[in-house]
């Protein structure tokens, strides 16, 4: 039974199981199952310049991705039945959804996760931490965050500005917003991802459930394949900072008609920013545009407005090309002599939309010819060196390879003896574990073997100054004693698939 105090499409009698498992709109069937924002298994974000998997982040700056919770059930009846009233009704405007949002068990699943993530405290100073020492205080923090919701009192704060360092250079700006505006992002988030969800394109990756960099590796594979030889390796320009704020509402809205849903997320947008110097000094700055990176609303939102391009691309040219999209990294593989032409097409889309190519980092090339690098693979046809077919060859890139090194070596390090060998055997394995969970696709046997004589090579020295030893290192500390005994971590170099 849909109440007019219920979103559109979904019930205001949650314990009714067989309305929430029939849905609103359509059939049962495996293509319109509701996607689980709680899944297991949520990859860390890879991009062109963060290309090891498993690199320590800093704590502040880590966002709020899903991290694996189990579902509420009644959270997840929920966004069975907006995710199917979306899939069968293309057009609808969900016109009540903010009753939703301020419901305890979305609340409480939206603090969950935002507790289960950790990261820094905002501007305000609250640390999840302090919350979460005490069970009375987190309830009447919670209570009291429902009241405000209900009384619409609430209003975000400003965000809190943090630089960090790119692998490739220059910085990348991230917004840390407070703990409340966080859990209150991810309550919205929870009840606007499955309406969405039911639209994007298949060929988008990027801060999806059940969807992975792998998953988009693979497609390339797929595609290249199949004789699109031109490759358009793109790169936008601050593309988080630029997106205009007016088209991006337009674009939400064309889902979503709930005014106070849509002034939630234009106050998000707007929320002033809280710079801070090297001296100390505080200065706050509007926010003309963009949506801060790392916020928990803002990959929905940056998938919501790269949407139309997934369309366009995918399914309106006559070339037939496809584009394989992770948040704002994208790769168009084209039919011979097609690349230059979809370049300058996609150019002109995005400085429509307010968004910019970044020509120095943007390239067309012939794939027979040359490769390219994507989410940290490289891809590349070549030739055996025996007599046979050339065939694509798609392995850690130089730059993940090296990324993966320089933490070892930080990890090894001389002035590091002090510490526990079991200590930094367990950050070692935690850092090579994660690094080939990731890249454990296609051809990564030689590069892993590679990697596994790298990393025992490095501890060896290392035990070896710890120990102030005279005797040989390979002698004490044989690659079968470092992996057996000391309990190293070994890459699998033997194919699984």
């Amino acid at each position: 039974m849909v109440s007019k105090n219920s979103s559109g499409g979904a019930t205001s009698e949650m314990g009714k199981t067989d309305r929430a498992m029939a849905g609103v709109g359509g059939v049962r069937s495996s293509d319109e199952s509701a996607p689980d924002l709680w899944w297991s298994g949520q990859p860390v974000e890879e991009r062109r310049d963060a290309t090891c998997s498993a690199e320590v982040k800093h704590s502040e700056g880590r966002g709020d991705g899903p991290q694996g919770l189990p579902a509420p059930k009644t959270v997840r009846k929920l966004q069975i039945i907006l995710y199917r009233k979306a899939k069968s009704k293309p057009k609808y405007r969900f016109w009540s959804l903010y009753g939703e949002v301020q419901r305890a068990d979305v609340l409480e699943a939206a603090w969950r996760h935002v507790k289960a993530n950790a990261g820094g405290p905002g501007i305000d100073g609250v640390s999840i931490e302090a919350l979460a020492a005490d069970a009375q205080v987190e309830a009447a923090w919670l209570s009291a965050l429902k009241g405000e919701l209900q009384a619409k009192t609430y209003r975000p704060a400003p965000v809190r500005r943090m630089k960090i360092p790119k692998a490739s250079g220059g910085v990348r700006l991230l917004g840390i917003p407070t703990v409340k505006d966080r859990v209150v992002q991810t309550a919205v988030y929870l009840v606007l991802m499955p309406i969405f969800e039911a639209d994007f394109h298949p060929r988008s990756y990027g801060y999806r459930p059940k969807r992975s960099a792998q998953d988009a590796v693979k497609e390339i594979r797929q595609g290249l394949r199949t004789g699109r030889t031109d490759v358009v390796d793109a790169d936008l320009t601050q593309f988080f900072d630029m997106i205009p704020h007016r088209q991006l509402m337009r674009q939400v809205a064309r889902r979503v008609s709930d005014g106070t849903i849509l002034k939630l997320i234009k106050a998000w947008l707007r929320a002033p920013i809280l710079e801070e110097d090297e001296g100390g000094a505080r200065r706050m700055a509007v926010n003309p545009c963009g949506t801060p990176q790392g916020g928990v609303i803002s990959p929905l939102l940056a998938n919501i407005y790269l949407h139309p391009l997934d369309h366009a691309v995918n399914e309106n040219c006559q070339q037939k090309p496809r584009m394989i999209r992770y948040a704002d990294d994208l790769v168009i593989l084209c039919a011979p002599g097609k690349g230059q032409e979809m370049k300058e097409r996609l150019a002109r889309w995005l400085e429509a939309k307010g968004l910019a190519l970044n020509e120095k980092k943007t390239r067309v090339l012939n794939n027979r010819e040359s490769g390219f690098e994507f989410l940290g693979f490289a891809f590349r046809w070549q030739s055996p060196k025996k007599k046979g077919k050339a065939y694509l060859r798609t392995e850690p890139s130089a730059a993940a390879k090296q990324s993966l090194r320089t933490r070892v070596r930080e990890l090894t390090k001389r002035k590091c003896t002090w510490r526990a060998q079991t200590e930094v055997v367990r950050e070692i394995n935690q850092v090579t574990r994660g690094w080939s969970n990731y890249f454990a696709l296609a051809h990564y046997q030689r590069t892993f073997g590679q990697m596994n004589t790298f990393v025992a090579k490095r501890l060896r020295r290392w035990l070896w100054r710890k120990h102030g030893s005279t005797t040989g290192q390979y002698e004490r500390w044989p690659d079968r004693k470092l992996f057996n005994s000391y309990g190293l971590y070994k890459m699998p170099t033997a194919s699984v698939y």
